[in-house]
């Protein structure tokens, strides 16, 4: 009942802000029955069918989303008889979910009202709720203790701050943390932050991150090559770049390469921003600075037209950003340079792209780390240290190789992850508990 205040207290609050963005961008809208009131029974039947169990697996938006398809595939090929039910609850995490599994396998999360969780616990009946990385709401799993399901965290993560933050609201959230089942963890710190915030030490492990796994191996896919085809890119070239970009960071990007494009001439650029709501404005802030935009959603290929310096291509569209990497010789990771606390470093890194990130990158602590310490990526702090990274990568192109494939060693040598995941969630003990239960 006290969520359930707090969290219409909050909507209350925020909703001058919802209201904007469901006017200006359209978000919120899709899918409000199943936030607000839950799965429906015809749609949960839709979803588990006559399968004999049911996983319910979430991921709450894109990154998190994009985590799933090898170990859903992995799921899907040995336990066929059990049915995957996927949620996600941003527009865009919906849209990447859909085309991966199909939307016959895909529904919005609902909001963490007793009454919506509850009925959509009650309608998909699944044996097991499955949360990626953390999405721990009270009522949720709550409800799916109360019914007998058990909760299951993988790719675990939780940052010391975000663990003394917990922490002090022990009284609040310790109840949560001690319902989880098991919790597979990224590193070793995090395994302690979740035994600090009151999850049973024998229900918490180090799995590893599933991120190294899902990193990619190869340049020679379809979906890589038919993008180095659509962007016109000549063998002497030198693409550089800059993705998952908050405000600010495309501002620093076109700084640097308007710095050194006279001395390079070739060197190119592409902006991936994070946010579909800022496409427009980056259009607009390339222009400004004196430079043409070639939009990707505009379907127009630069492969019949020289792909000129003047030139930059934004990417603006969704679901794309991993194999773009693959197009990059010189890649620049965002959300690292403000607070937003990093993205996902290891596509770049997979692909052995020369890879660099901002001072800030708490979310992928762990990762970012391994990667810097085994010569893998360069930390840099600044404009001024971005601009000698990205001129080095030019005028050395063997160091820029090397930083490539340092990075591909350390990958391969932390992958084992969804394997450990599938043992947590198929495994003998796991049966035994859930027949027990």
């Amino acid at each position: 009942m006290l969520a359930n205040l707090i969290y219409l207290f909050a909507l209350t609050l925020a909703s001058p802000l919802v209201a904007y963005r469901m006017i200006r961008f359209g978000r919120y809208r899709r899918g409000a029955s199943e936030k607000l009131i839950g799965l429906s029974a015809q749609r949960a039947n839709e979803l588990r069918g006559d399968a004999s169990e049911c996983i319910w697996l979430h991921a709450v938006s894109v990154g998190e989303v994009n985590l799933l398809p090898s170990l859903i595939q992995q799921l899907r090929s040995r336990h066929p008889e059990v049915a995957i039910a996927i949620s996600t609850s941003t527009d865009t995490g919906y849209d990447v979910a859909v085309k991966h599994f199909g939307q016959q396998s895909v529904f919005f999360c609902p909001l963490d009202f007793s009454w919506a969780v509850k009925r959509s616990i009650r309608n998909l009946s699944p044996n097991h709720l499955v949360l990626a990385e953390l999405e721990l709401w009270p009522n949720l799993i709550r409800s799916c203790s109360a019914l007998g399901v058990r909760v299951m965290v993988f790719n675990a993560r939780l940052s010391k701050k975000s663990s003394a933050g917990y922490q002090k609201f022990g009284f609040l959230t310790r109840p949560t943390f001690k319902r989880l089942n098991w919790v597979g963890c990224q590193d070793d710190a995090c395994e302690k932050h979740f035994i600090a915030c009151g999850t049973p030490k024998e229900n918490v492990c180090v799995t590893g991150s599933l991120k190294f796994d899902d990193a990619p191996t190869s340049r020679e896919t379809p979906e890589v090559l038919a993008r180095h085809q659509w962007a016109g890119i000549d063998p002497w070239h030198r693409v550089w770049m800059f993705g998952s970009t908050q405000a600010g960071e495309e501002k620093l990007a076109l700084s640097v390469y308007q710095s050194l494009i006279k001395e390079h001439t070739e060197l190119r650029l592409i902006l991936v921003p994070r946010h579909p709501e800022r496409f427009d404005a980056v259009a607009k802030l390339v222009e400004s600075a004196g430079l043409k935009v070639h939009r990707r959603s505009s379907g127009e290929s630069l492969a019949d037209r020289q792909w000129r310096q003047d030139t930059v291509i934004l990417v603006d569209t969704v679901g794309e950003l991993r194999h773009w990497w693959g197009v990059s010789h010189i890649a620049t990771v965002g959300g690292s340079f403000g607070d937003r606390g990093g993205q996902n470093m290891l596509e770049p890194a997979g692909y052995g792209s020369a890879v660099c990130f901002g001072p800030n990158t708490r979310n992928f602590a762990e990762i970012a780390d391994r990667l810097v310490d085994s010569g893998g990526a360069i930390r840099v702090a600044s404009q001024t240290e971005l601009t000698a990274f990205v001129s080095r990568c030019l005028c050395d192109v063997p160091a820029a190789d090397a930083l490539g494939r340092f990075a591909q060693q350390m990958i391969a040598l932390h992958r084992g992850a969804t394997e450990r995941t599938l043992s947590a969630i198929f495994g003998g003990d796991e049966r035994q508990h859930k027949s027990a239960a």
